[in-house]
């Protein structure tokens, strides 16, 4: 077991260093002048000329490379040009408002997925499986800012249960800023818990039909009793490989929904910045959405070692 961990650490910190590389030269190296891009092309010479000295452009590439993986390390990430506050500062405001909002969302969507998919793999070739599945495809087909629209016309302005957007902060109202989330957390939900539930039940009606669960069935166990004793942690690694994704796009996808609702998350951050040209917000927010991707991946790659217990002893 303590191999594997190990094997996944070693890639876990190789993805992280190659990607810290991909996004310094796409920011930084290649052709063009990051601190024209960031003043507009009719800036004064003088002015990009400061504030080339300012970001440190002068250096040589891989004193700054090393310089900002550092800081990225210890959490020195620089100055944001556009707010002139620490990059660090900004990240941690927005990261409060998503990351409430990715574990809602995903919440939901677990809840929802699992139930339904095993609902229709119970019910397989029957109507309650063809509902299932009719439903599934609608909400794979449906964008979820349309859908965030749809709700904001219903409860926040025709019934008037919730505000159509903004965020009051979880220190002035806390059950305000929770349901602030609820409906952008149900916009998510909708889409993820519908590819969810399909995965769900593809896997329990693999396992459904392994020798063990037939075993099961001959000595006596009920169709339900097999499933949920026998069948159900087997079909986990497929359902817990796509939870792993989907959490890390939620919080790493979220500008979209951020938008909609008003959200002062990272993903609204991360356009505001493209927005206003601060590469400097954006290279750390893009290695940080990307390093909480890799982070996922190794989590649920330890969590398949804790779901299977074969994998303790593979070589």
């Amino acid at each position: 077991m303590s191999a594997v961990i190990v094997r996944r650490l070693l890639a876990f910190l190789a993805t992280l260093l190659a990607t810290s590389i991909v996004v310094f030269v796409v920011l930084e190296v290649l052709p063009g002048d990051p601190a024209q891009v960031m003043l507009g092309v009719d800036a004064e010479p003088d002015a990009v000329a400061r504030l080339r000295e300012k970001l440190g452009l002068e250096r040589p590439t891989t004193v700054r490379y090393f310089d900002w993986l550092l800081g990225f390390a210890t959490g020195n990430l620089g100055e944001s040009y556009t707010y002139s506050v620490p990059v660090l500062e900004l990240i941690v405001e927005r990261l409060a408002v998503t990351v409430p909002l990715a574990l809602i969302a995903m919440l939901l969507t677990t809840i929802i997925a699992l139930a339904a998919g095993v609902f229709a793999a119970a019910h397989h070739n029957r109507p309650g499986d063809w509902g299932v599945m009719l439903f599934a495809q609608l909400g794979i087909a449906m964008p979820n800012f349309w859908f965030g629209i749809l709700l904001v016309l219903l409860f926040a302005v025709t019934l008037g249960w919730f505000n159509a957007g903004g965020f009051p902060g979880w220190e002035d109202d806390a059950l305000a800023s929770f349901q602030a989330l609820l409906l952008p957390a149900v916009s998510l939900a909708i889409v993820q818990s519908a590819i969810l539930a399909r995965v769900t039940r593809s896997s329990v009606l693999d396992v459904l039909r392994e020798d063990y669960v037939r075993t099961a069935r001959a000595k006596g166990l009920s169709k339900r009793a097999a499933l949920w004793r026998h069948g159900l942690r087997n079909a986990l690694i497929p359902v817990v490989t796509v939870m792993g994704l989907q959490f890390a796009f939620l919080l790493s996808g979220t500008i979209i929904i951020e938008n909609v609702f008003y959200l002062p998350g990272l993903g609204r951050l991360i356009f505001q910045s493209i927005s206003q040209r601060d590469l400097v917000v954006v290279k750390d927010v893009v290695m940080l959405m990307v390093a909480k991707v890799v982070i996922i991946n190794f989590v649920i790659d330890l969590l398949y070692v804790v779901i299977d217990p074969r994998l303790r002893t593979a070589r």
